[in-house]
């Protein structure tokens, strides 16, 4: 029974340690996990980047509205116009309200009107996506 007993707690002493086996199971797991997340979160980013465009371009659209409207009804020429002072007021954009999520500069086109007559203001996204301020 003595020999029993001492054999029985050998065993569980070696059997102390996880296999090299049960390791990598656990390993390649967590690999995995890791994968999808990062997959997910990128996507996160980059819807989060679009949102940010359209609140941007919103945002432009509502100051070349302005221009017109303290400029006898003339749309600026640039988004460029927007971010000079004039006649003693601050401007209306910054610098870097004149670029997208992703660095580029938006565009711009006073000659090309909605029914509206809003000028058109947009971004690309690079996933191809147009976001613009004629969309709803």
């Amino acid at each position: 029974m003595v020999l029993r007993q001492a054999q029985a707690q050998a065993r569980a002493v070696a059997r102390g340690a996880f296999t090299l086996m049960e390791v990598l199971v656990v390993v390649a797991i967590l690999v995995v996990l890791a994968g999808v997340g990062g997959v997910v979160y990128i996507k996160y980013l980059d819807k989060a980047k679009e949102d940010a465009a359209r609140t941007q371009i919103k945002v432009l659209d509502e100051a070349v509205m302005a221009h017109k409207v303290q400029s006898d009804g003339d749309y600026p020429q640039t988004l460029r116009e927007l971010n000079v002072p004039a006649e003693g007021k601050p401007a209306a954009l910054t610098e870097s309200a004149l670029k997208d999520p992703w660095g580029n500069e938006y565009k711009y086109e006073p000659q090309n009107k909605d029914a509206t007559g809003r000028p058109h203001i947009y971004a690309q996204a690079p996933s191809g996506v147009i976001i613009d301020n004629w969309s709803k």
